[in-house]
């Protein structure tokens, strides 16, 4: 610098001073344009609908709030080892309060209280406190702040997949009656109306869909499409709510990969086939029991299978094997091939033999392996049930045990009397063999898991559907000739209220 007058020099400086703060902002101005491209900004744009405290956390602290929350993370561990389960709670929001904008955050939190915290406990009305704050904290938190995030979505399809939907926590009895109860006030007679609901008249129509929009979160659209696609479905269980927020995310893909990736089909994407292999999944539970049968007069309901949902579940099926890449579509495939056997027998069982048919010929065509050469279809499904009898599969069992029972009223239905009563004692030898087979040692079966409803209840529930006009696959005449051989006058019989504990095997 020395060829520079002494006199410029001060001016020379700031003038280069000056360049460089300009070069440094456009290099800042780029950096940051690819960070929030790339996801990596955190608080590019003042976060949305955040009360006072988070607004001013995010811009107060800066730097600090990482680690502050790093602090606060390592205190949350220490308090879910010591059981201060309440304390974790509040720590858990301070933490989303400092890092809103991390799904990962939600996600895990929400993990640890529906999992982790939730089995600490005995009593079902425990468990889905901590259950339910796991899925609210998931929905009402994480989307808020984070609307773009496609595991959010996949998140909370999988707690109802699998922590409400499935039988393997102890108290899956009592989440699904509970979400039974709290989701019947948005709709109508046990169906949403699409109609009311896109369209609100009274302040009745209107105080629904606020409860759907503001309080479970959900679009009456999206759940128009599921049912186009995919049901009707019984909404009052978690497997709808399942494919809902599955096939919300779904869209949310298709939607980014529109504005972000033109040319890229989004279907071949990695958070698509997840959030696809969701709705396959819930589709196999859903026909498998997804029908509901209220308890009336005890507050409580079971439920059966869906026998009019197979075609849908083989379509998502077939979309998944279609879409899937060489590496997992032999995996898909094997589900496939297991659910149209199952649909096989299920048909059969519900004395459905045209449907049954039907899937035993899609089964010899498309899985040619799985039939033995020569094998009639009611080889087929004697060998299946025989299977089903040696398993612990609550759901399996269930339907067999309807099916069983169906076929017996139909045969008492059409004279054959004898053959009728040899059904049902057949149905009721399987029921107690599975009590058999699922007892605990000096003790109930599983802790509920696995337990069914009296035998006497499942037949009265077969009863009232078979009998039910609404709802039978009987026509009229055949509905009078059973009302007839059973001595039934007026309308269809009531199941009456059991109790739950089955009766004792030895008996």
């Amino acid at each position: 610098m020395a060829w520079i007058p002494q006199k410029l020099f001060r001016p020379a400086l700031c003038l280069l001073v000056v360049v460089c703060l300009l070069i440094s902002g456009a290099t800042q101005q780029s950096l940051n344009a690819k960070r929030e491209r790339l996801g990596l900004t955190r608080t590019a744009e003042p976060l949305k609908n955040a009360p006072p405290l988070l607004a001013f956390s995010t811009v107060a602290l800066g730097g600090f709030r990482g680690l502050i929350a790093n602090s606060l993370w390592m205190r949350l561990y220490d308090l879910q080892m010591d059981g201060k389960y309440f304390e974790f709670v509040q720590l858990s929001h301070w933490i989303t309060q400092l890092q809103p904008t991390i799904p990962e955050v939600w996600i895990h939190l929400a993990w640890n209280l529906s999992y982790n915290i939730s089995v600490k406990f005995e009593d079902p009305r425990q468990k889905w406190l901590w259950v339910r704050r796991g899925i609210e904290l998931l929905r009402d938190g994480g989307l808020n702040y984070n609307p773009n995030s496609v595991n959010l979505y996949r998140e909370i399809a999988w707690h109802f997949q699998h922590k409400l939907g499935m039988d393997l926590d102890a108290g899956h009895m009592y989440y699904k009656e509970i979400w039974s109860n709290i989701f019947s006030d948005v709709l109508v007679d046990g169906k949403p109306n699409y109609d009311s609901l896109l369209n609100p008249v009274t302040p009745e129509d209107q105080a629904r869909l606020d409860q759907l929009t503001n309080v479970f979160k959900m679009d009456p659209a999206i759940m128009q499409r599921v049912d186009l696609t995919y049901g009707p479905l019984e909404w009052r269980l978690p497997e709808s709510h399942a494919i809902y927020w599955a096939l919300a995310g779904m869209e949310l893909v298709q939607r980014q990969y529109a504005n972000d990736k033109k040319g890229f089909d989004p279907i071949l994407s990695e958070d698509y086939i997840k959030l696809r292999r969701v709705i396959y999944q819930s589709m196999q539970l859903a026909f498998r029991r997804g029908r509901l049968i209220p308890i009336r007069d005890a507050g409580m309901f079971d439920f059966g299978p869906n026998i009019d949902l197979v075609p849908n579940a083989d379509k998502s099926f077939r979309d998944m094997i279609a879409a899937e890449s060489e590496e997992w579509r032999e995996h898909i495939r094997t589900g496939h091939k297991n659910m149209v056997a199952e649909a096989v027998y299920f048909c059969f069982t519900q004395n459905r033999k045209n449907d049954a048919a039907r899937w035993f010929e899609v089964l010899k065509r498309d899985y040619p392996k799985s039939v033995e050469p020569g094998k009639s279809m009611e080889q087929f499904c004697v060998e299946r049930i025989s299977e089903i009898l040696n398993e612990t599969s609550r759901d399996r069992v269930r339907a067999l045990l309807e099916g069983v029972i169906s076929t017996a009223f139909y045969n008492i239905a059409i004279g054959e009397d004898a053959q009728g009563m040899n059904d049902m004692a057949l149905a009721e030898k399987a029921y107690l063999k599975f009590l058999r087979d699922t007892k605990v040692p000096g003790g109930d079966s599983e802790e509920g898991r696995v337990v069914l409803p009296e035998f006497s209840r499942i037949k009265s529930d077969v009863l009232r559907t078979l009998l039910d006009p609404d709802i039978s696959p009987w026509s009229a005449e055949l509905r009078s000739y059973l009302r007839a051989d059973l001595g039934l006058i007026g309308p269809s019989p009531e199941p009456q209220p059991e109790t739950e504990i089955a009766p004792d095997p030895a008996q």
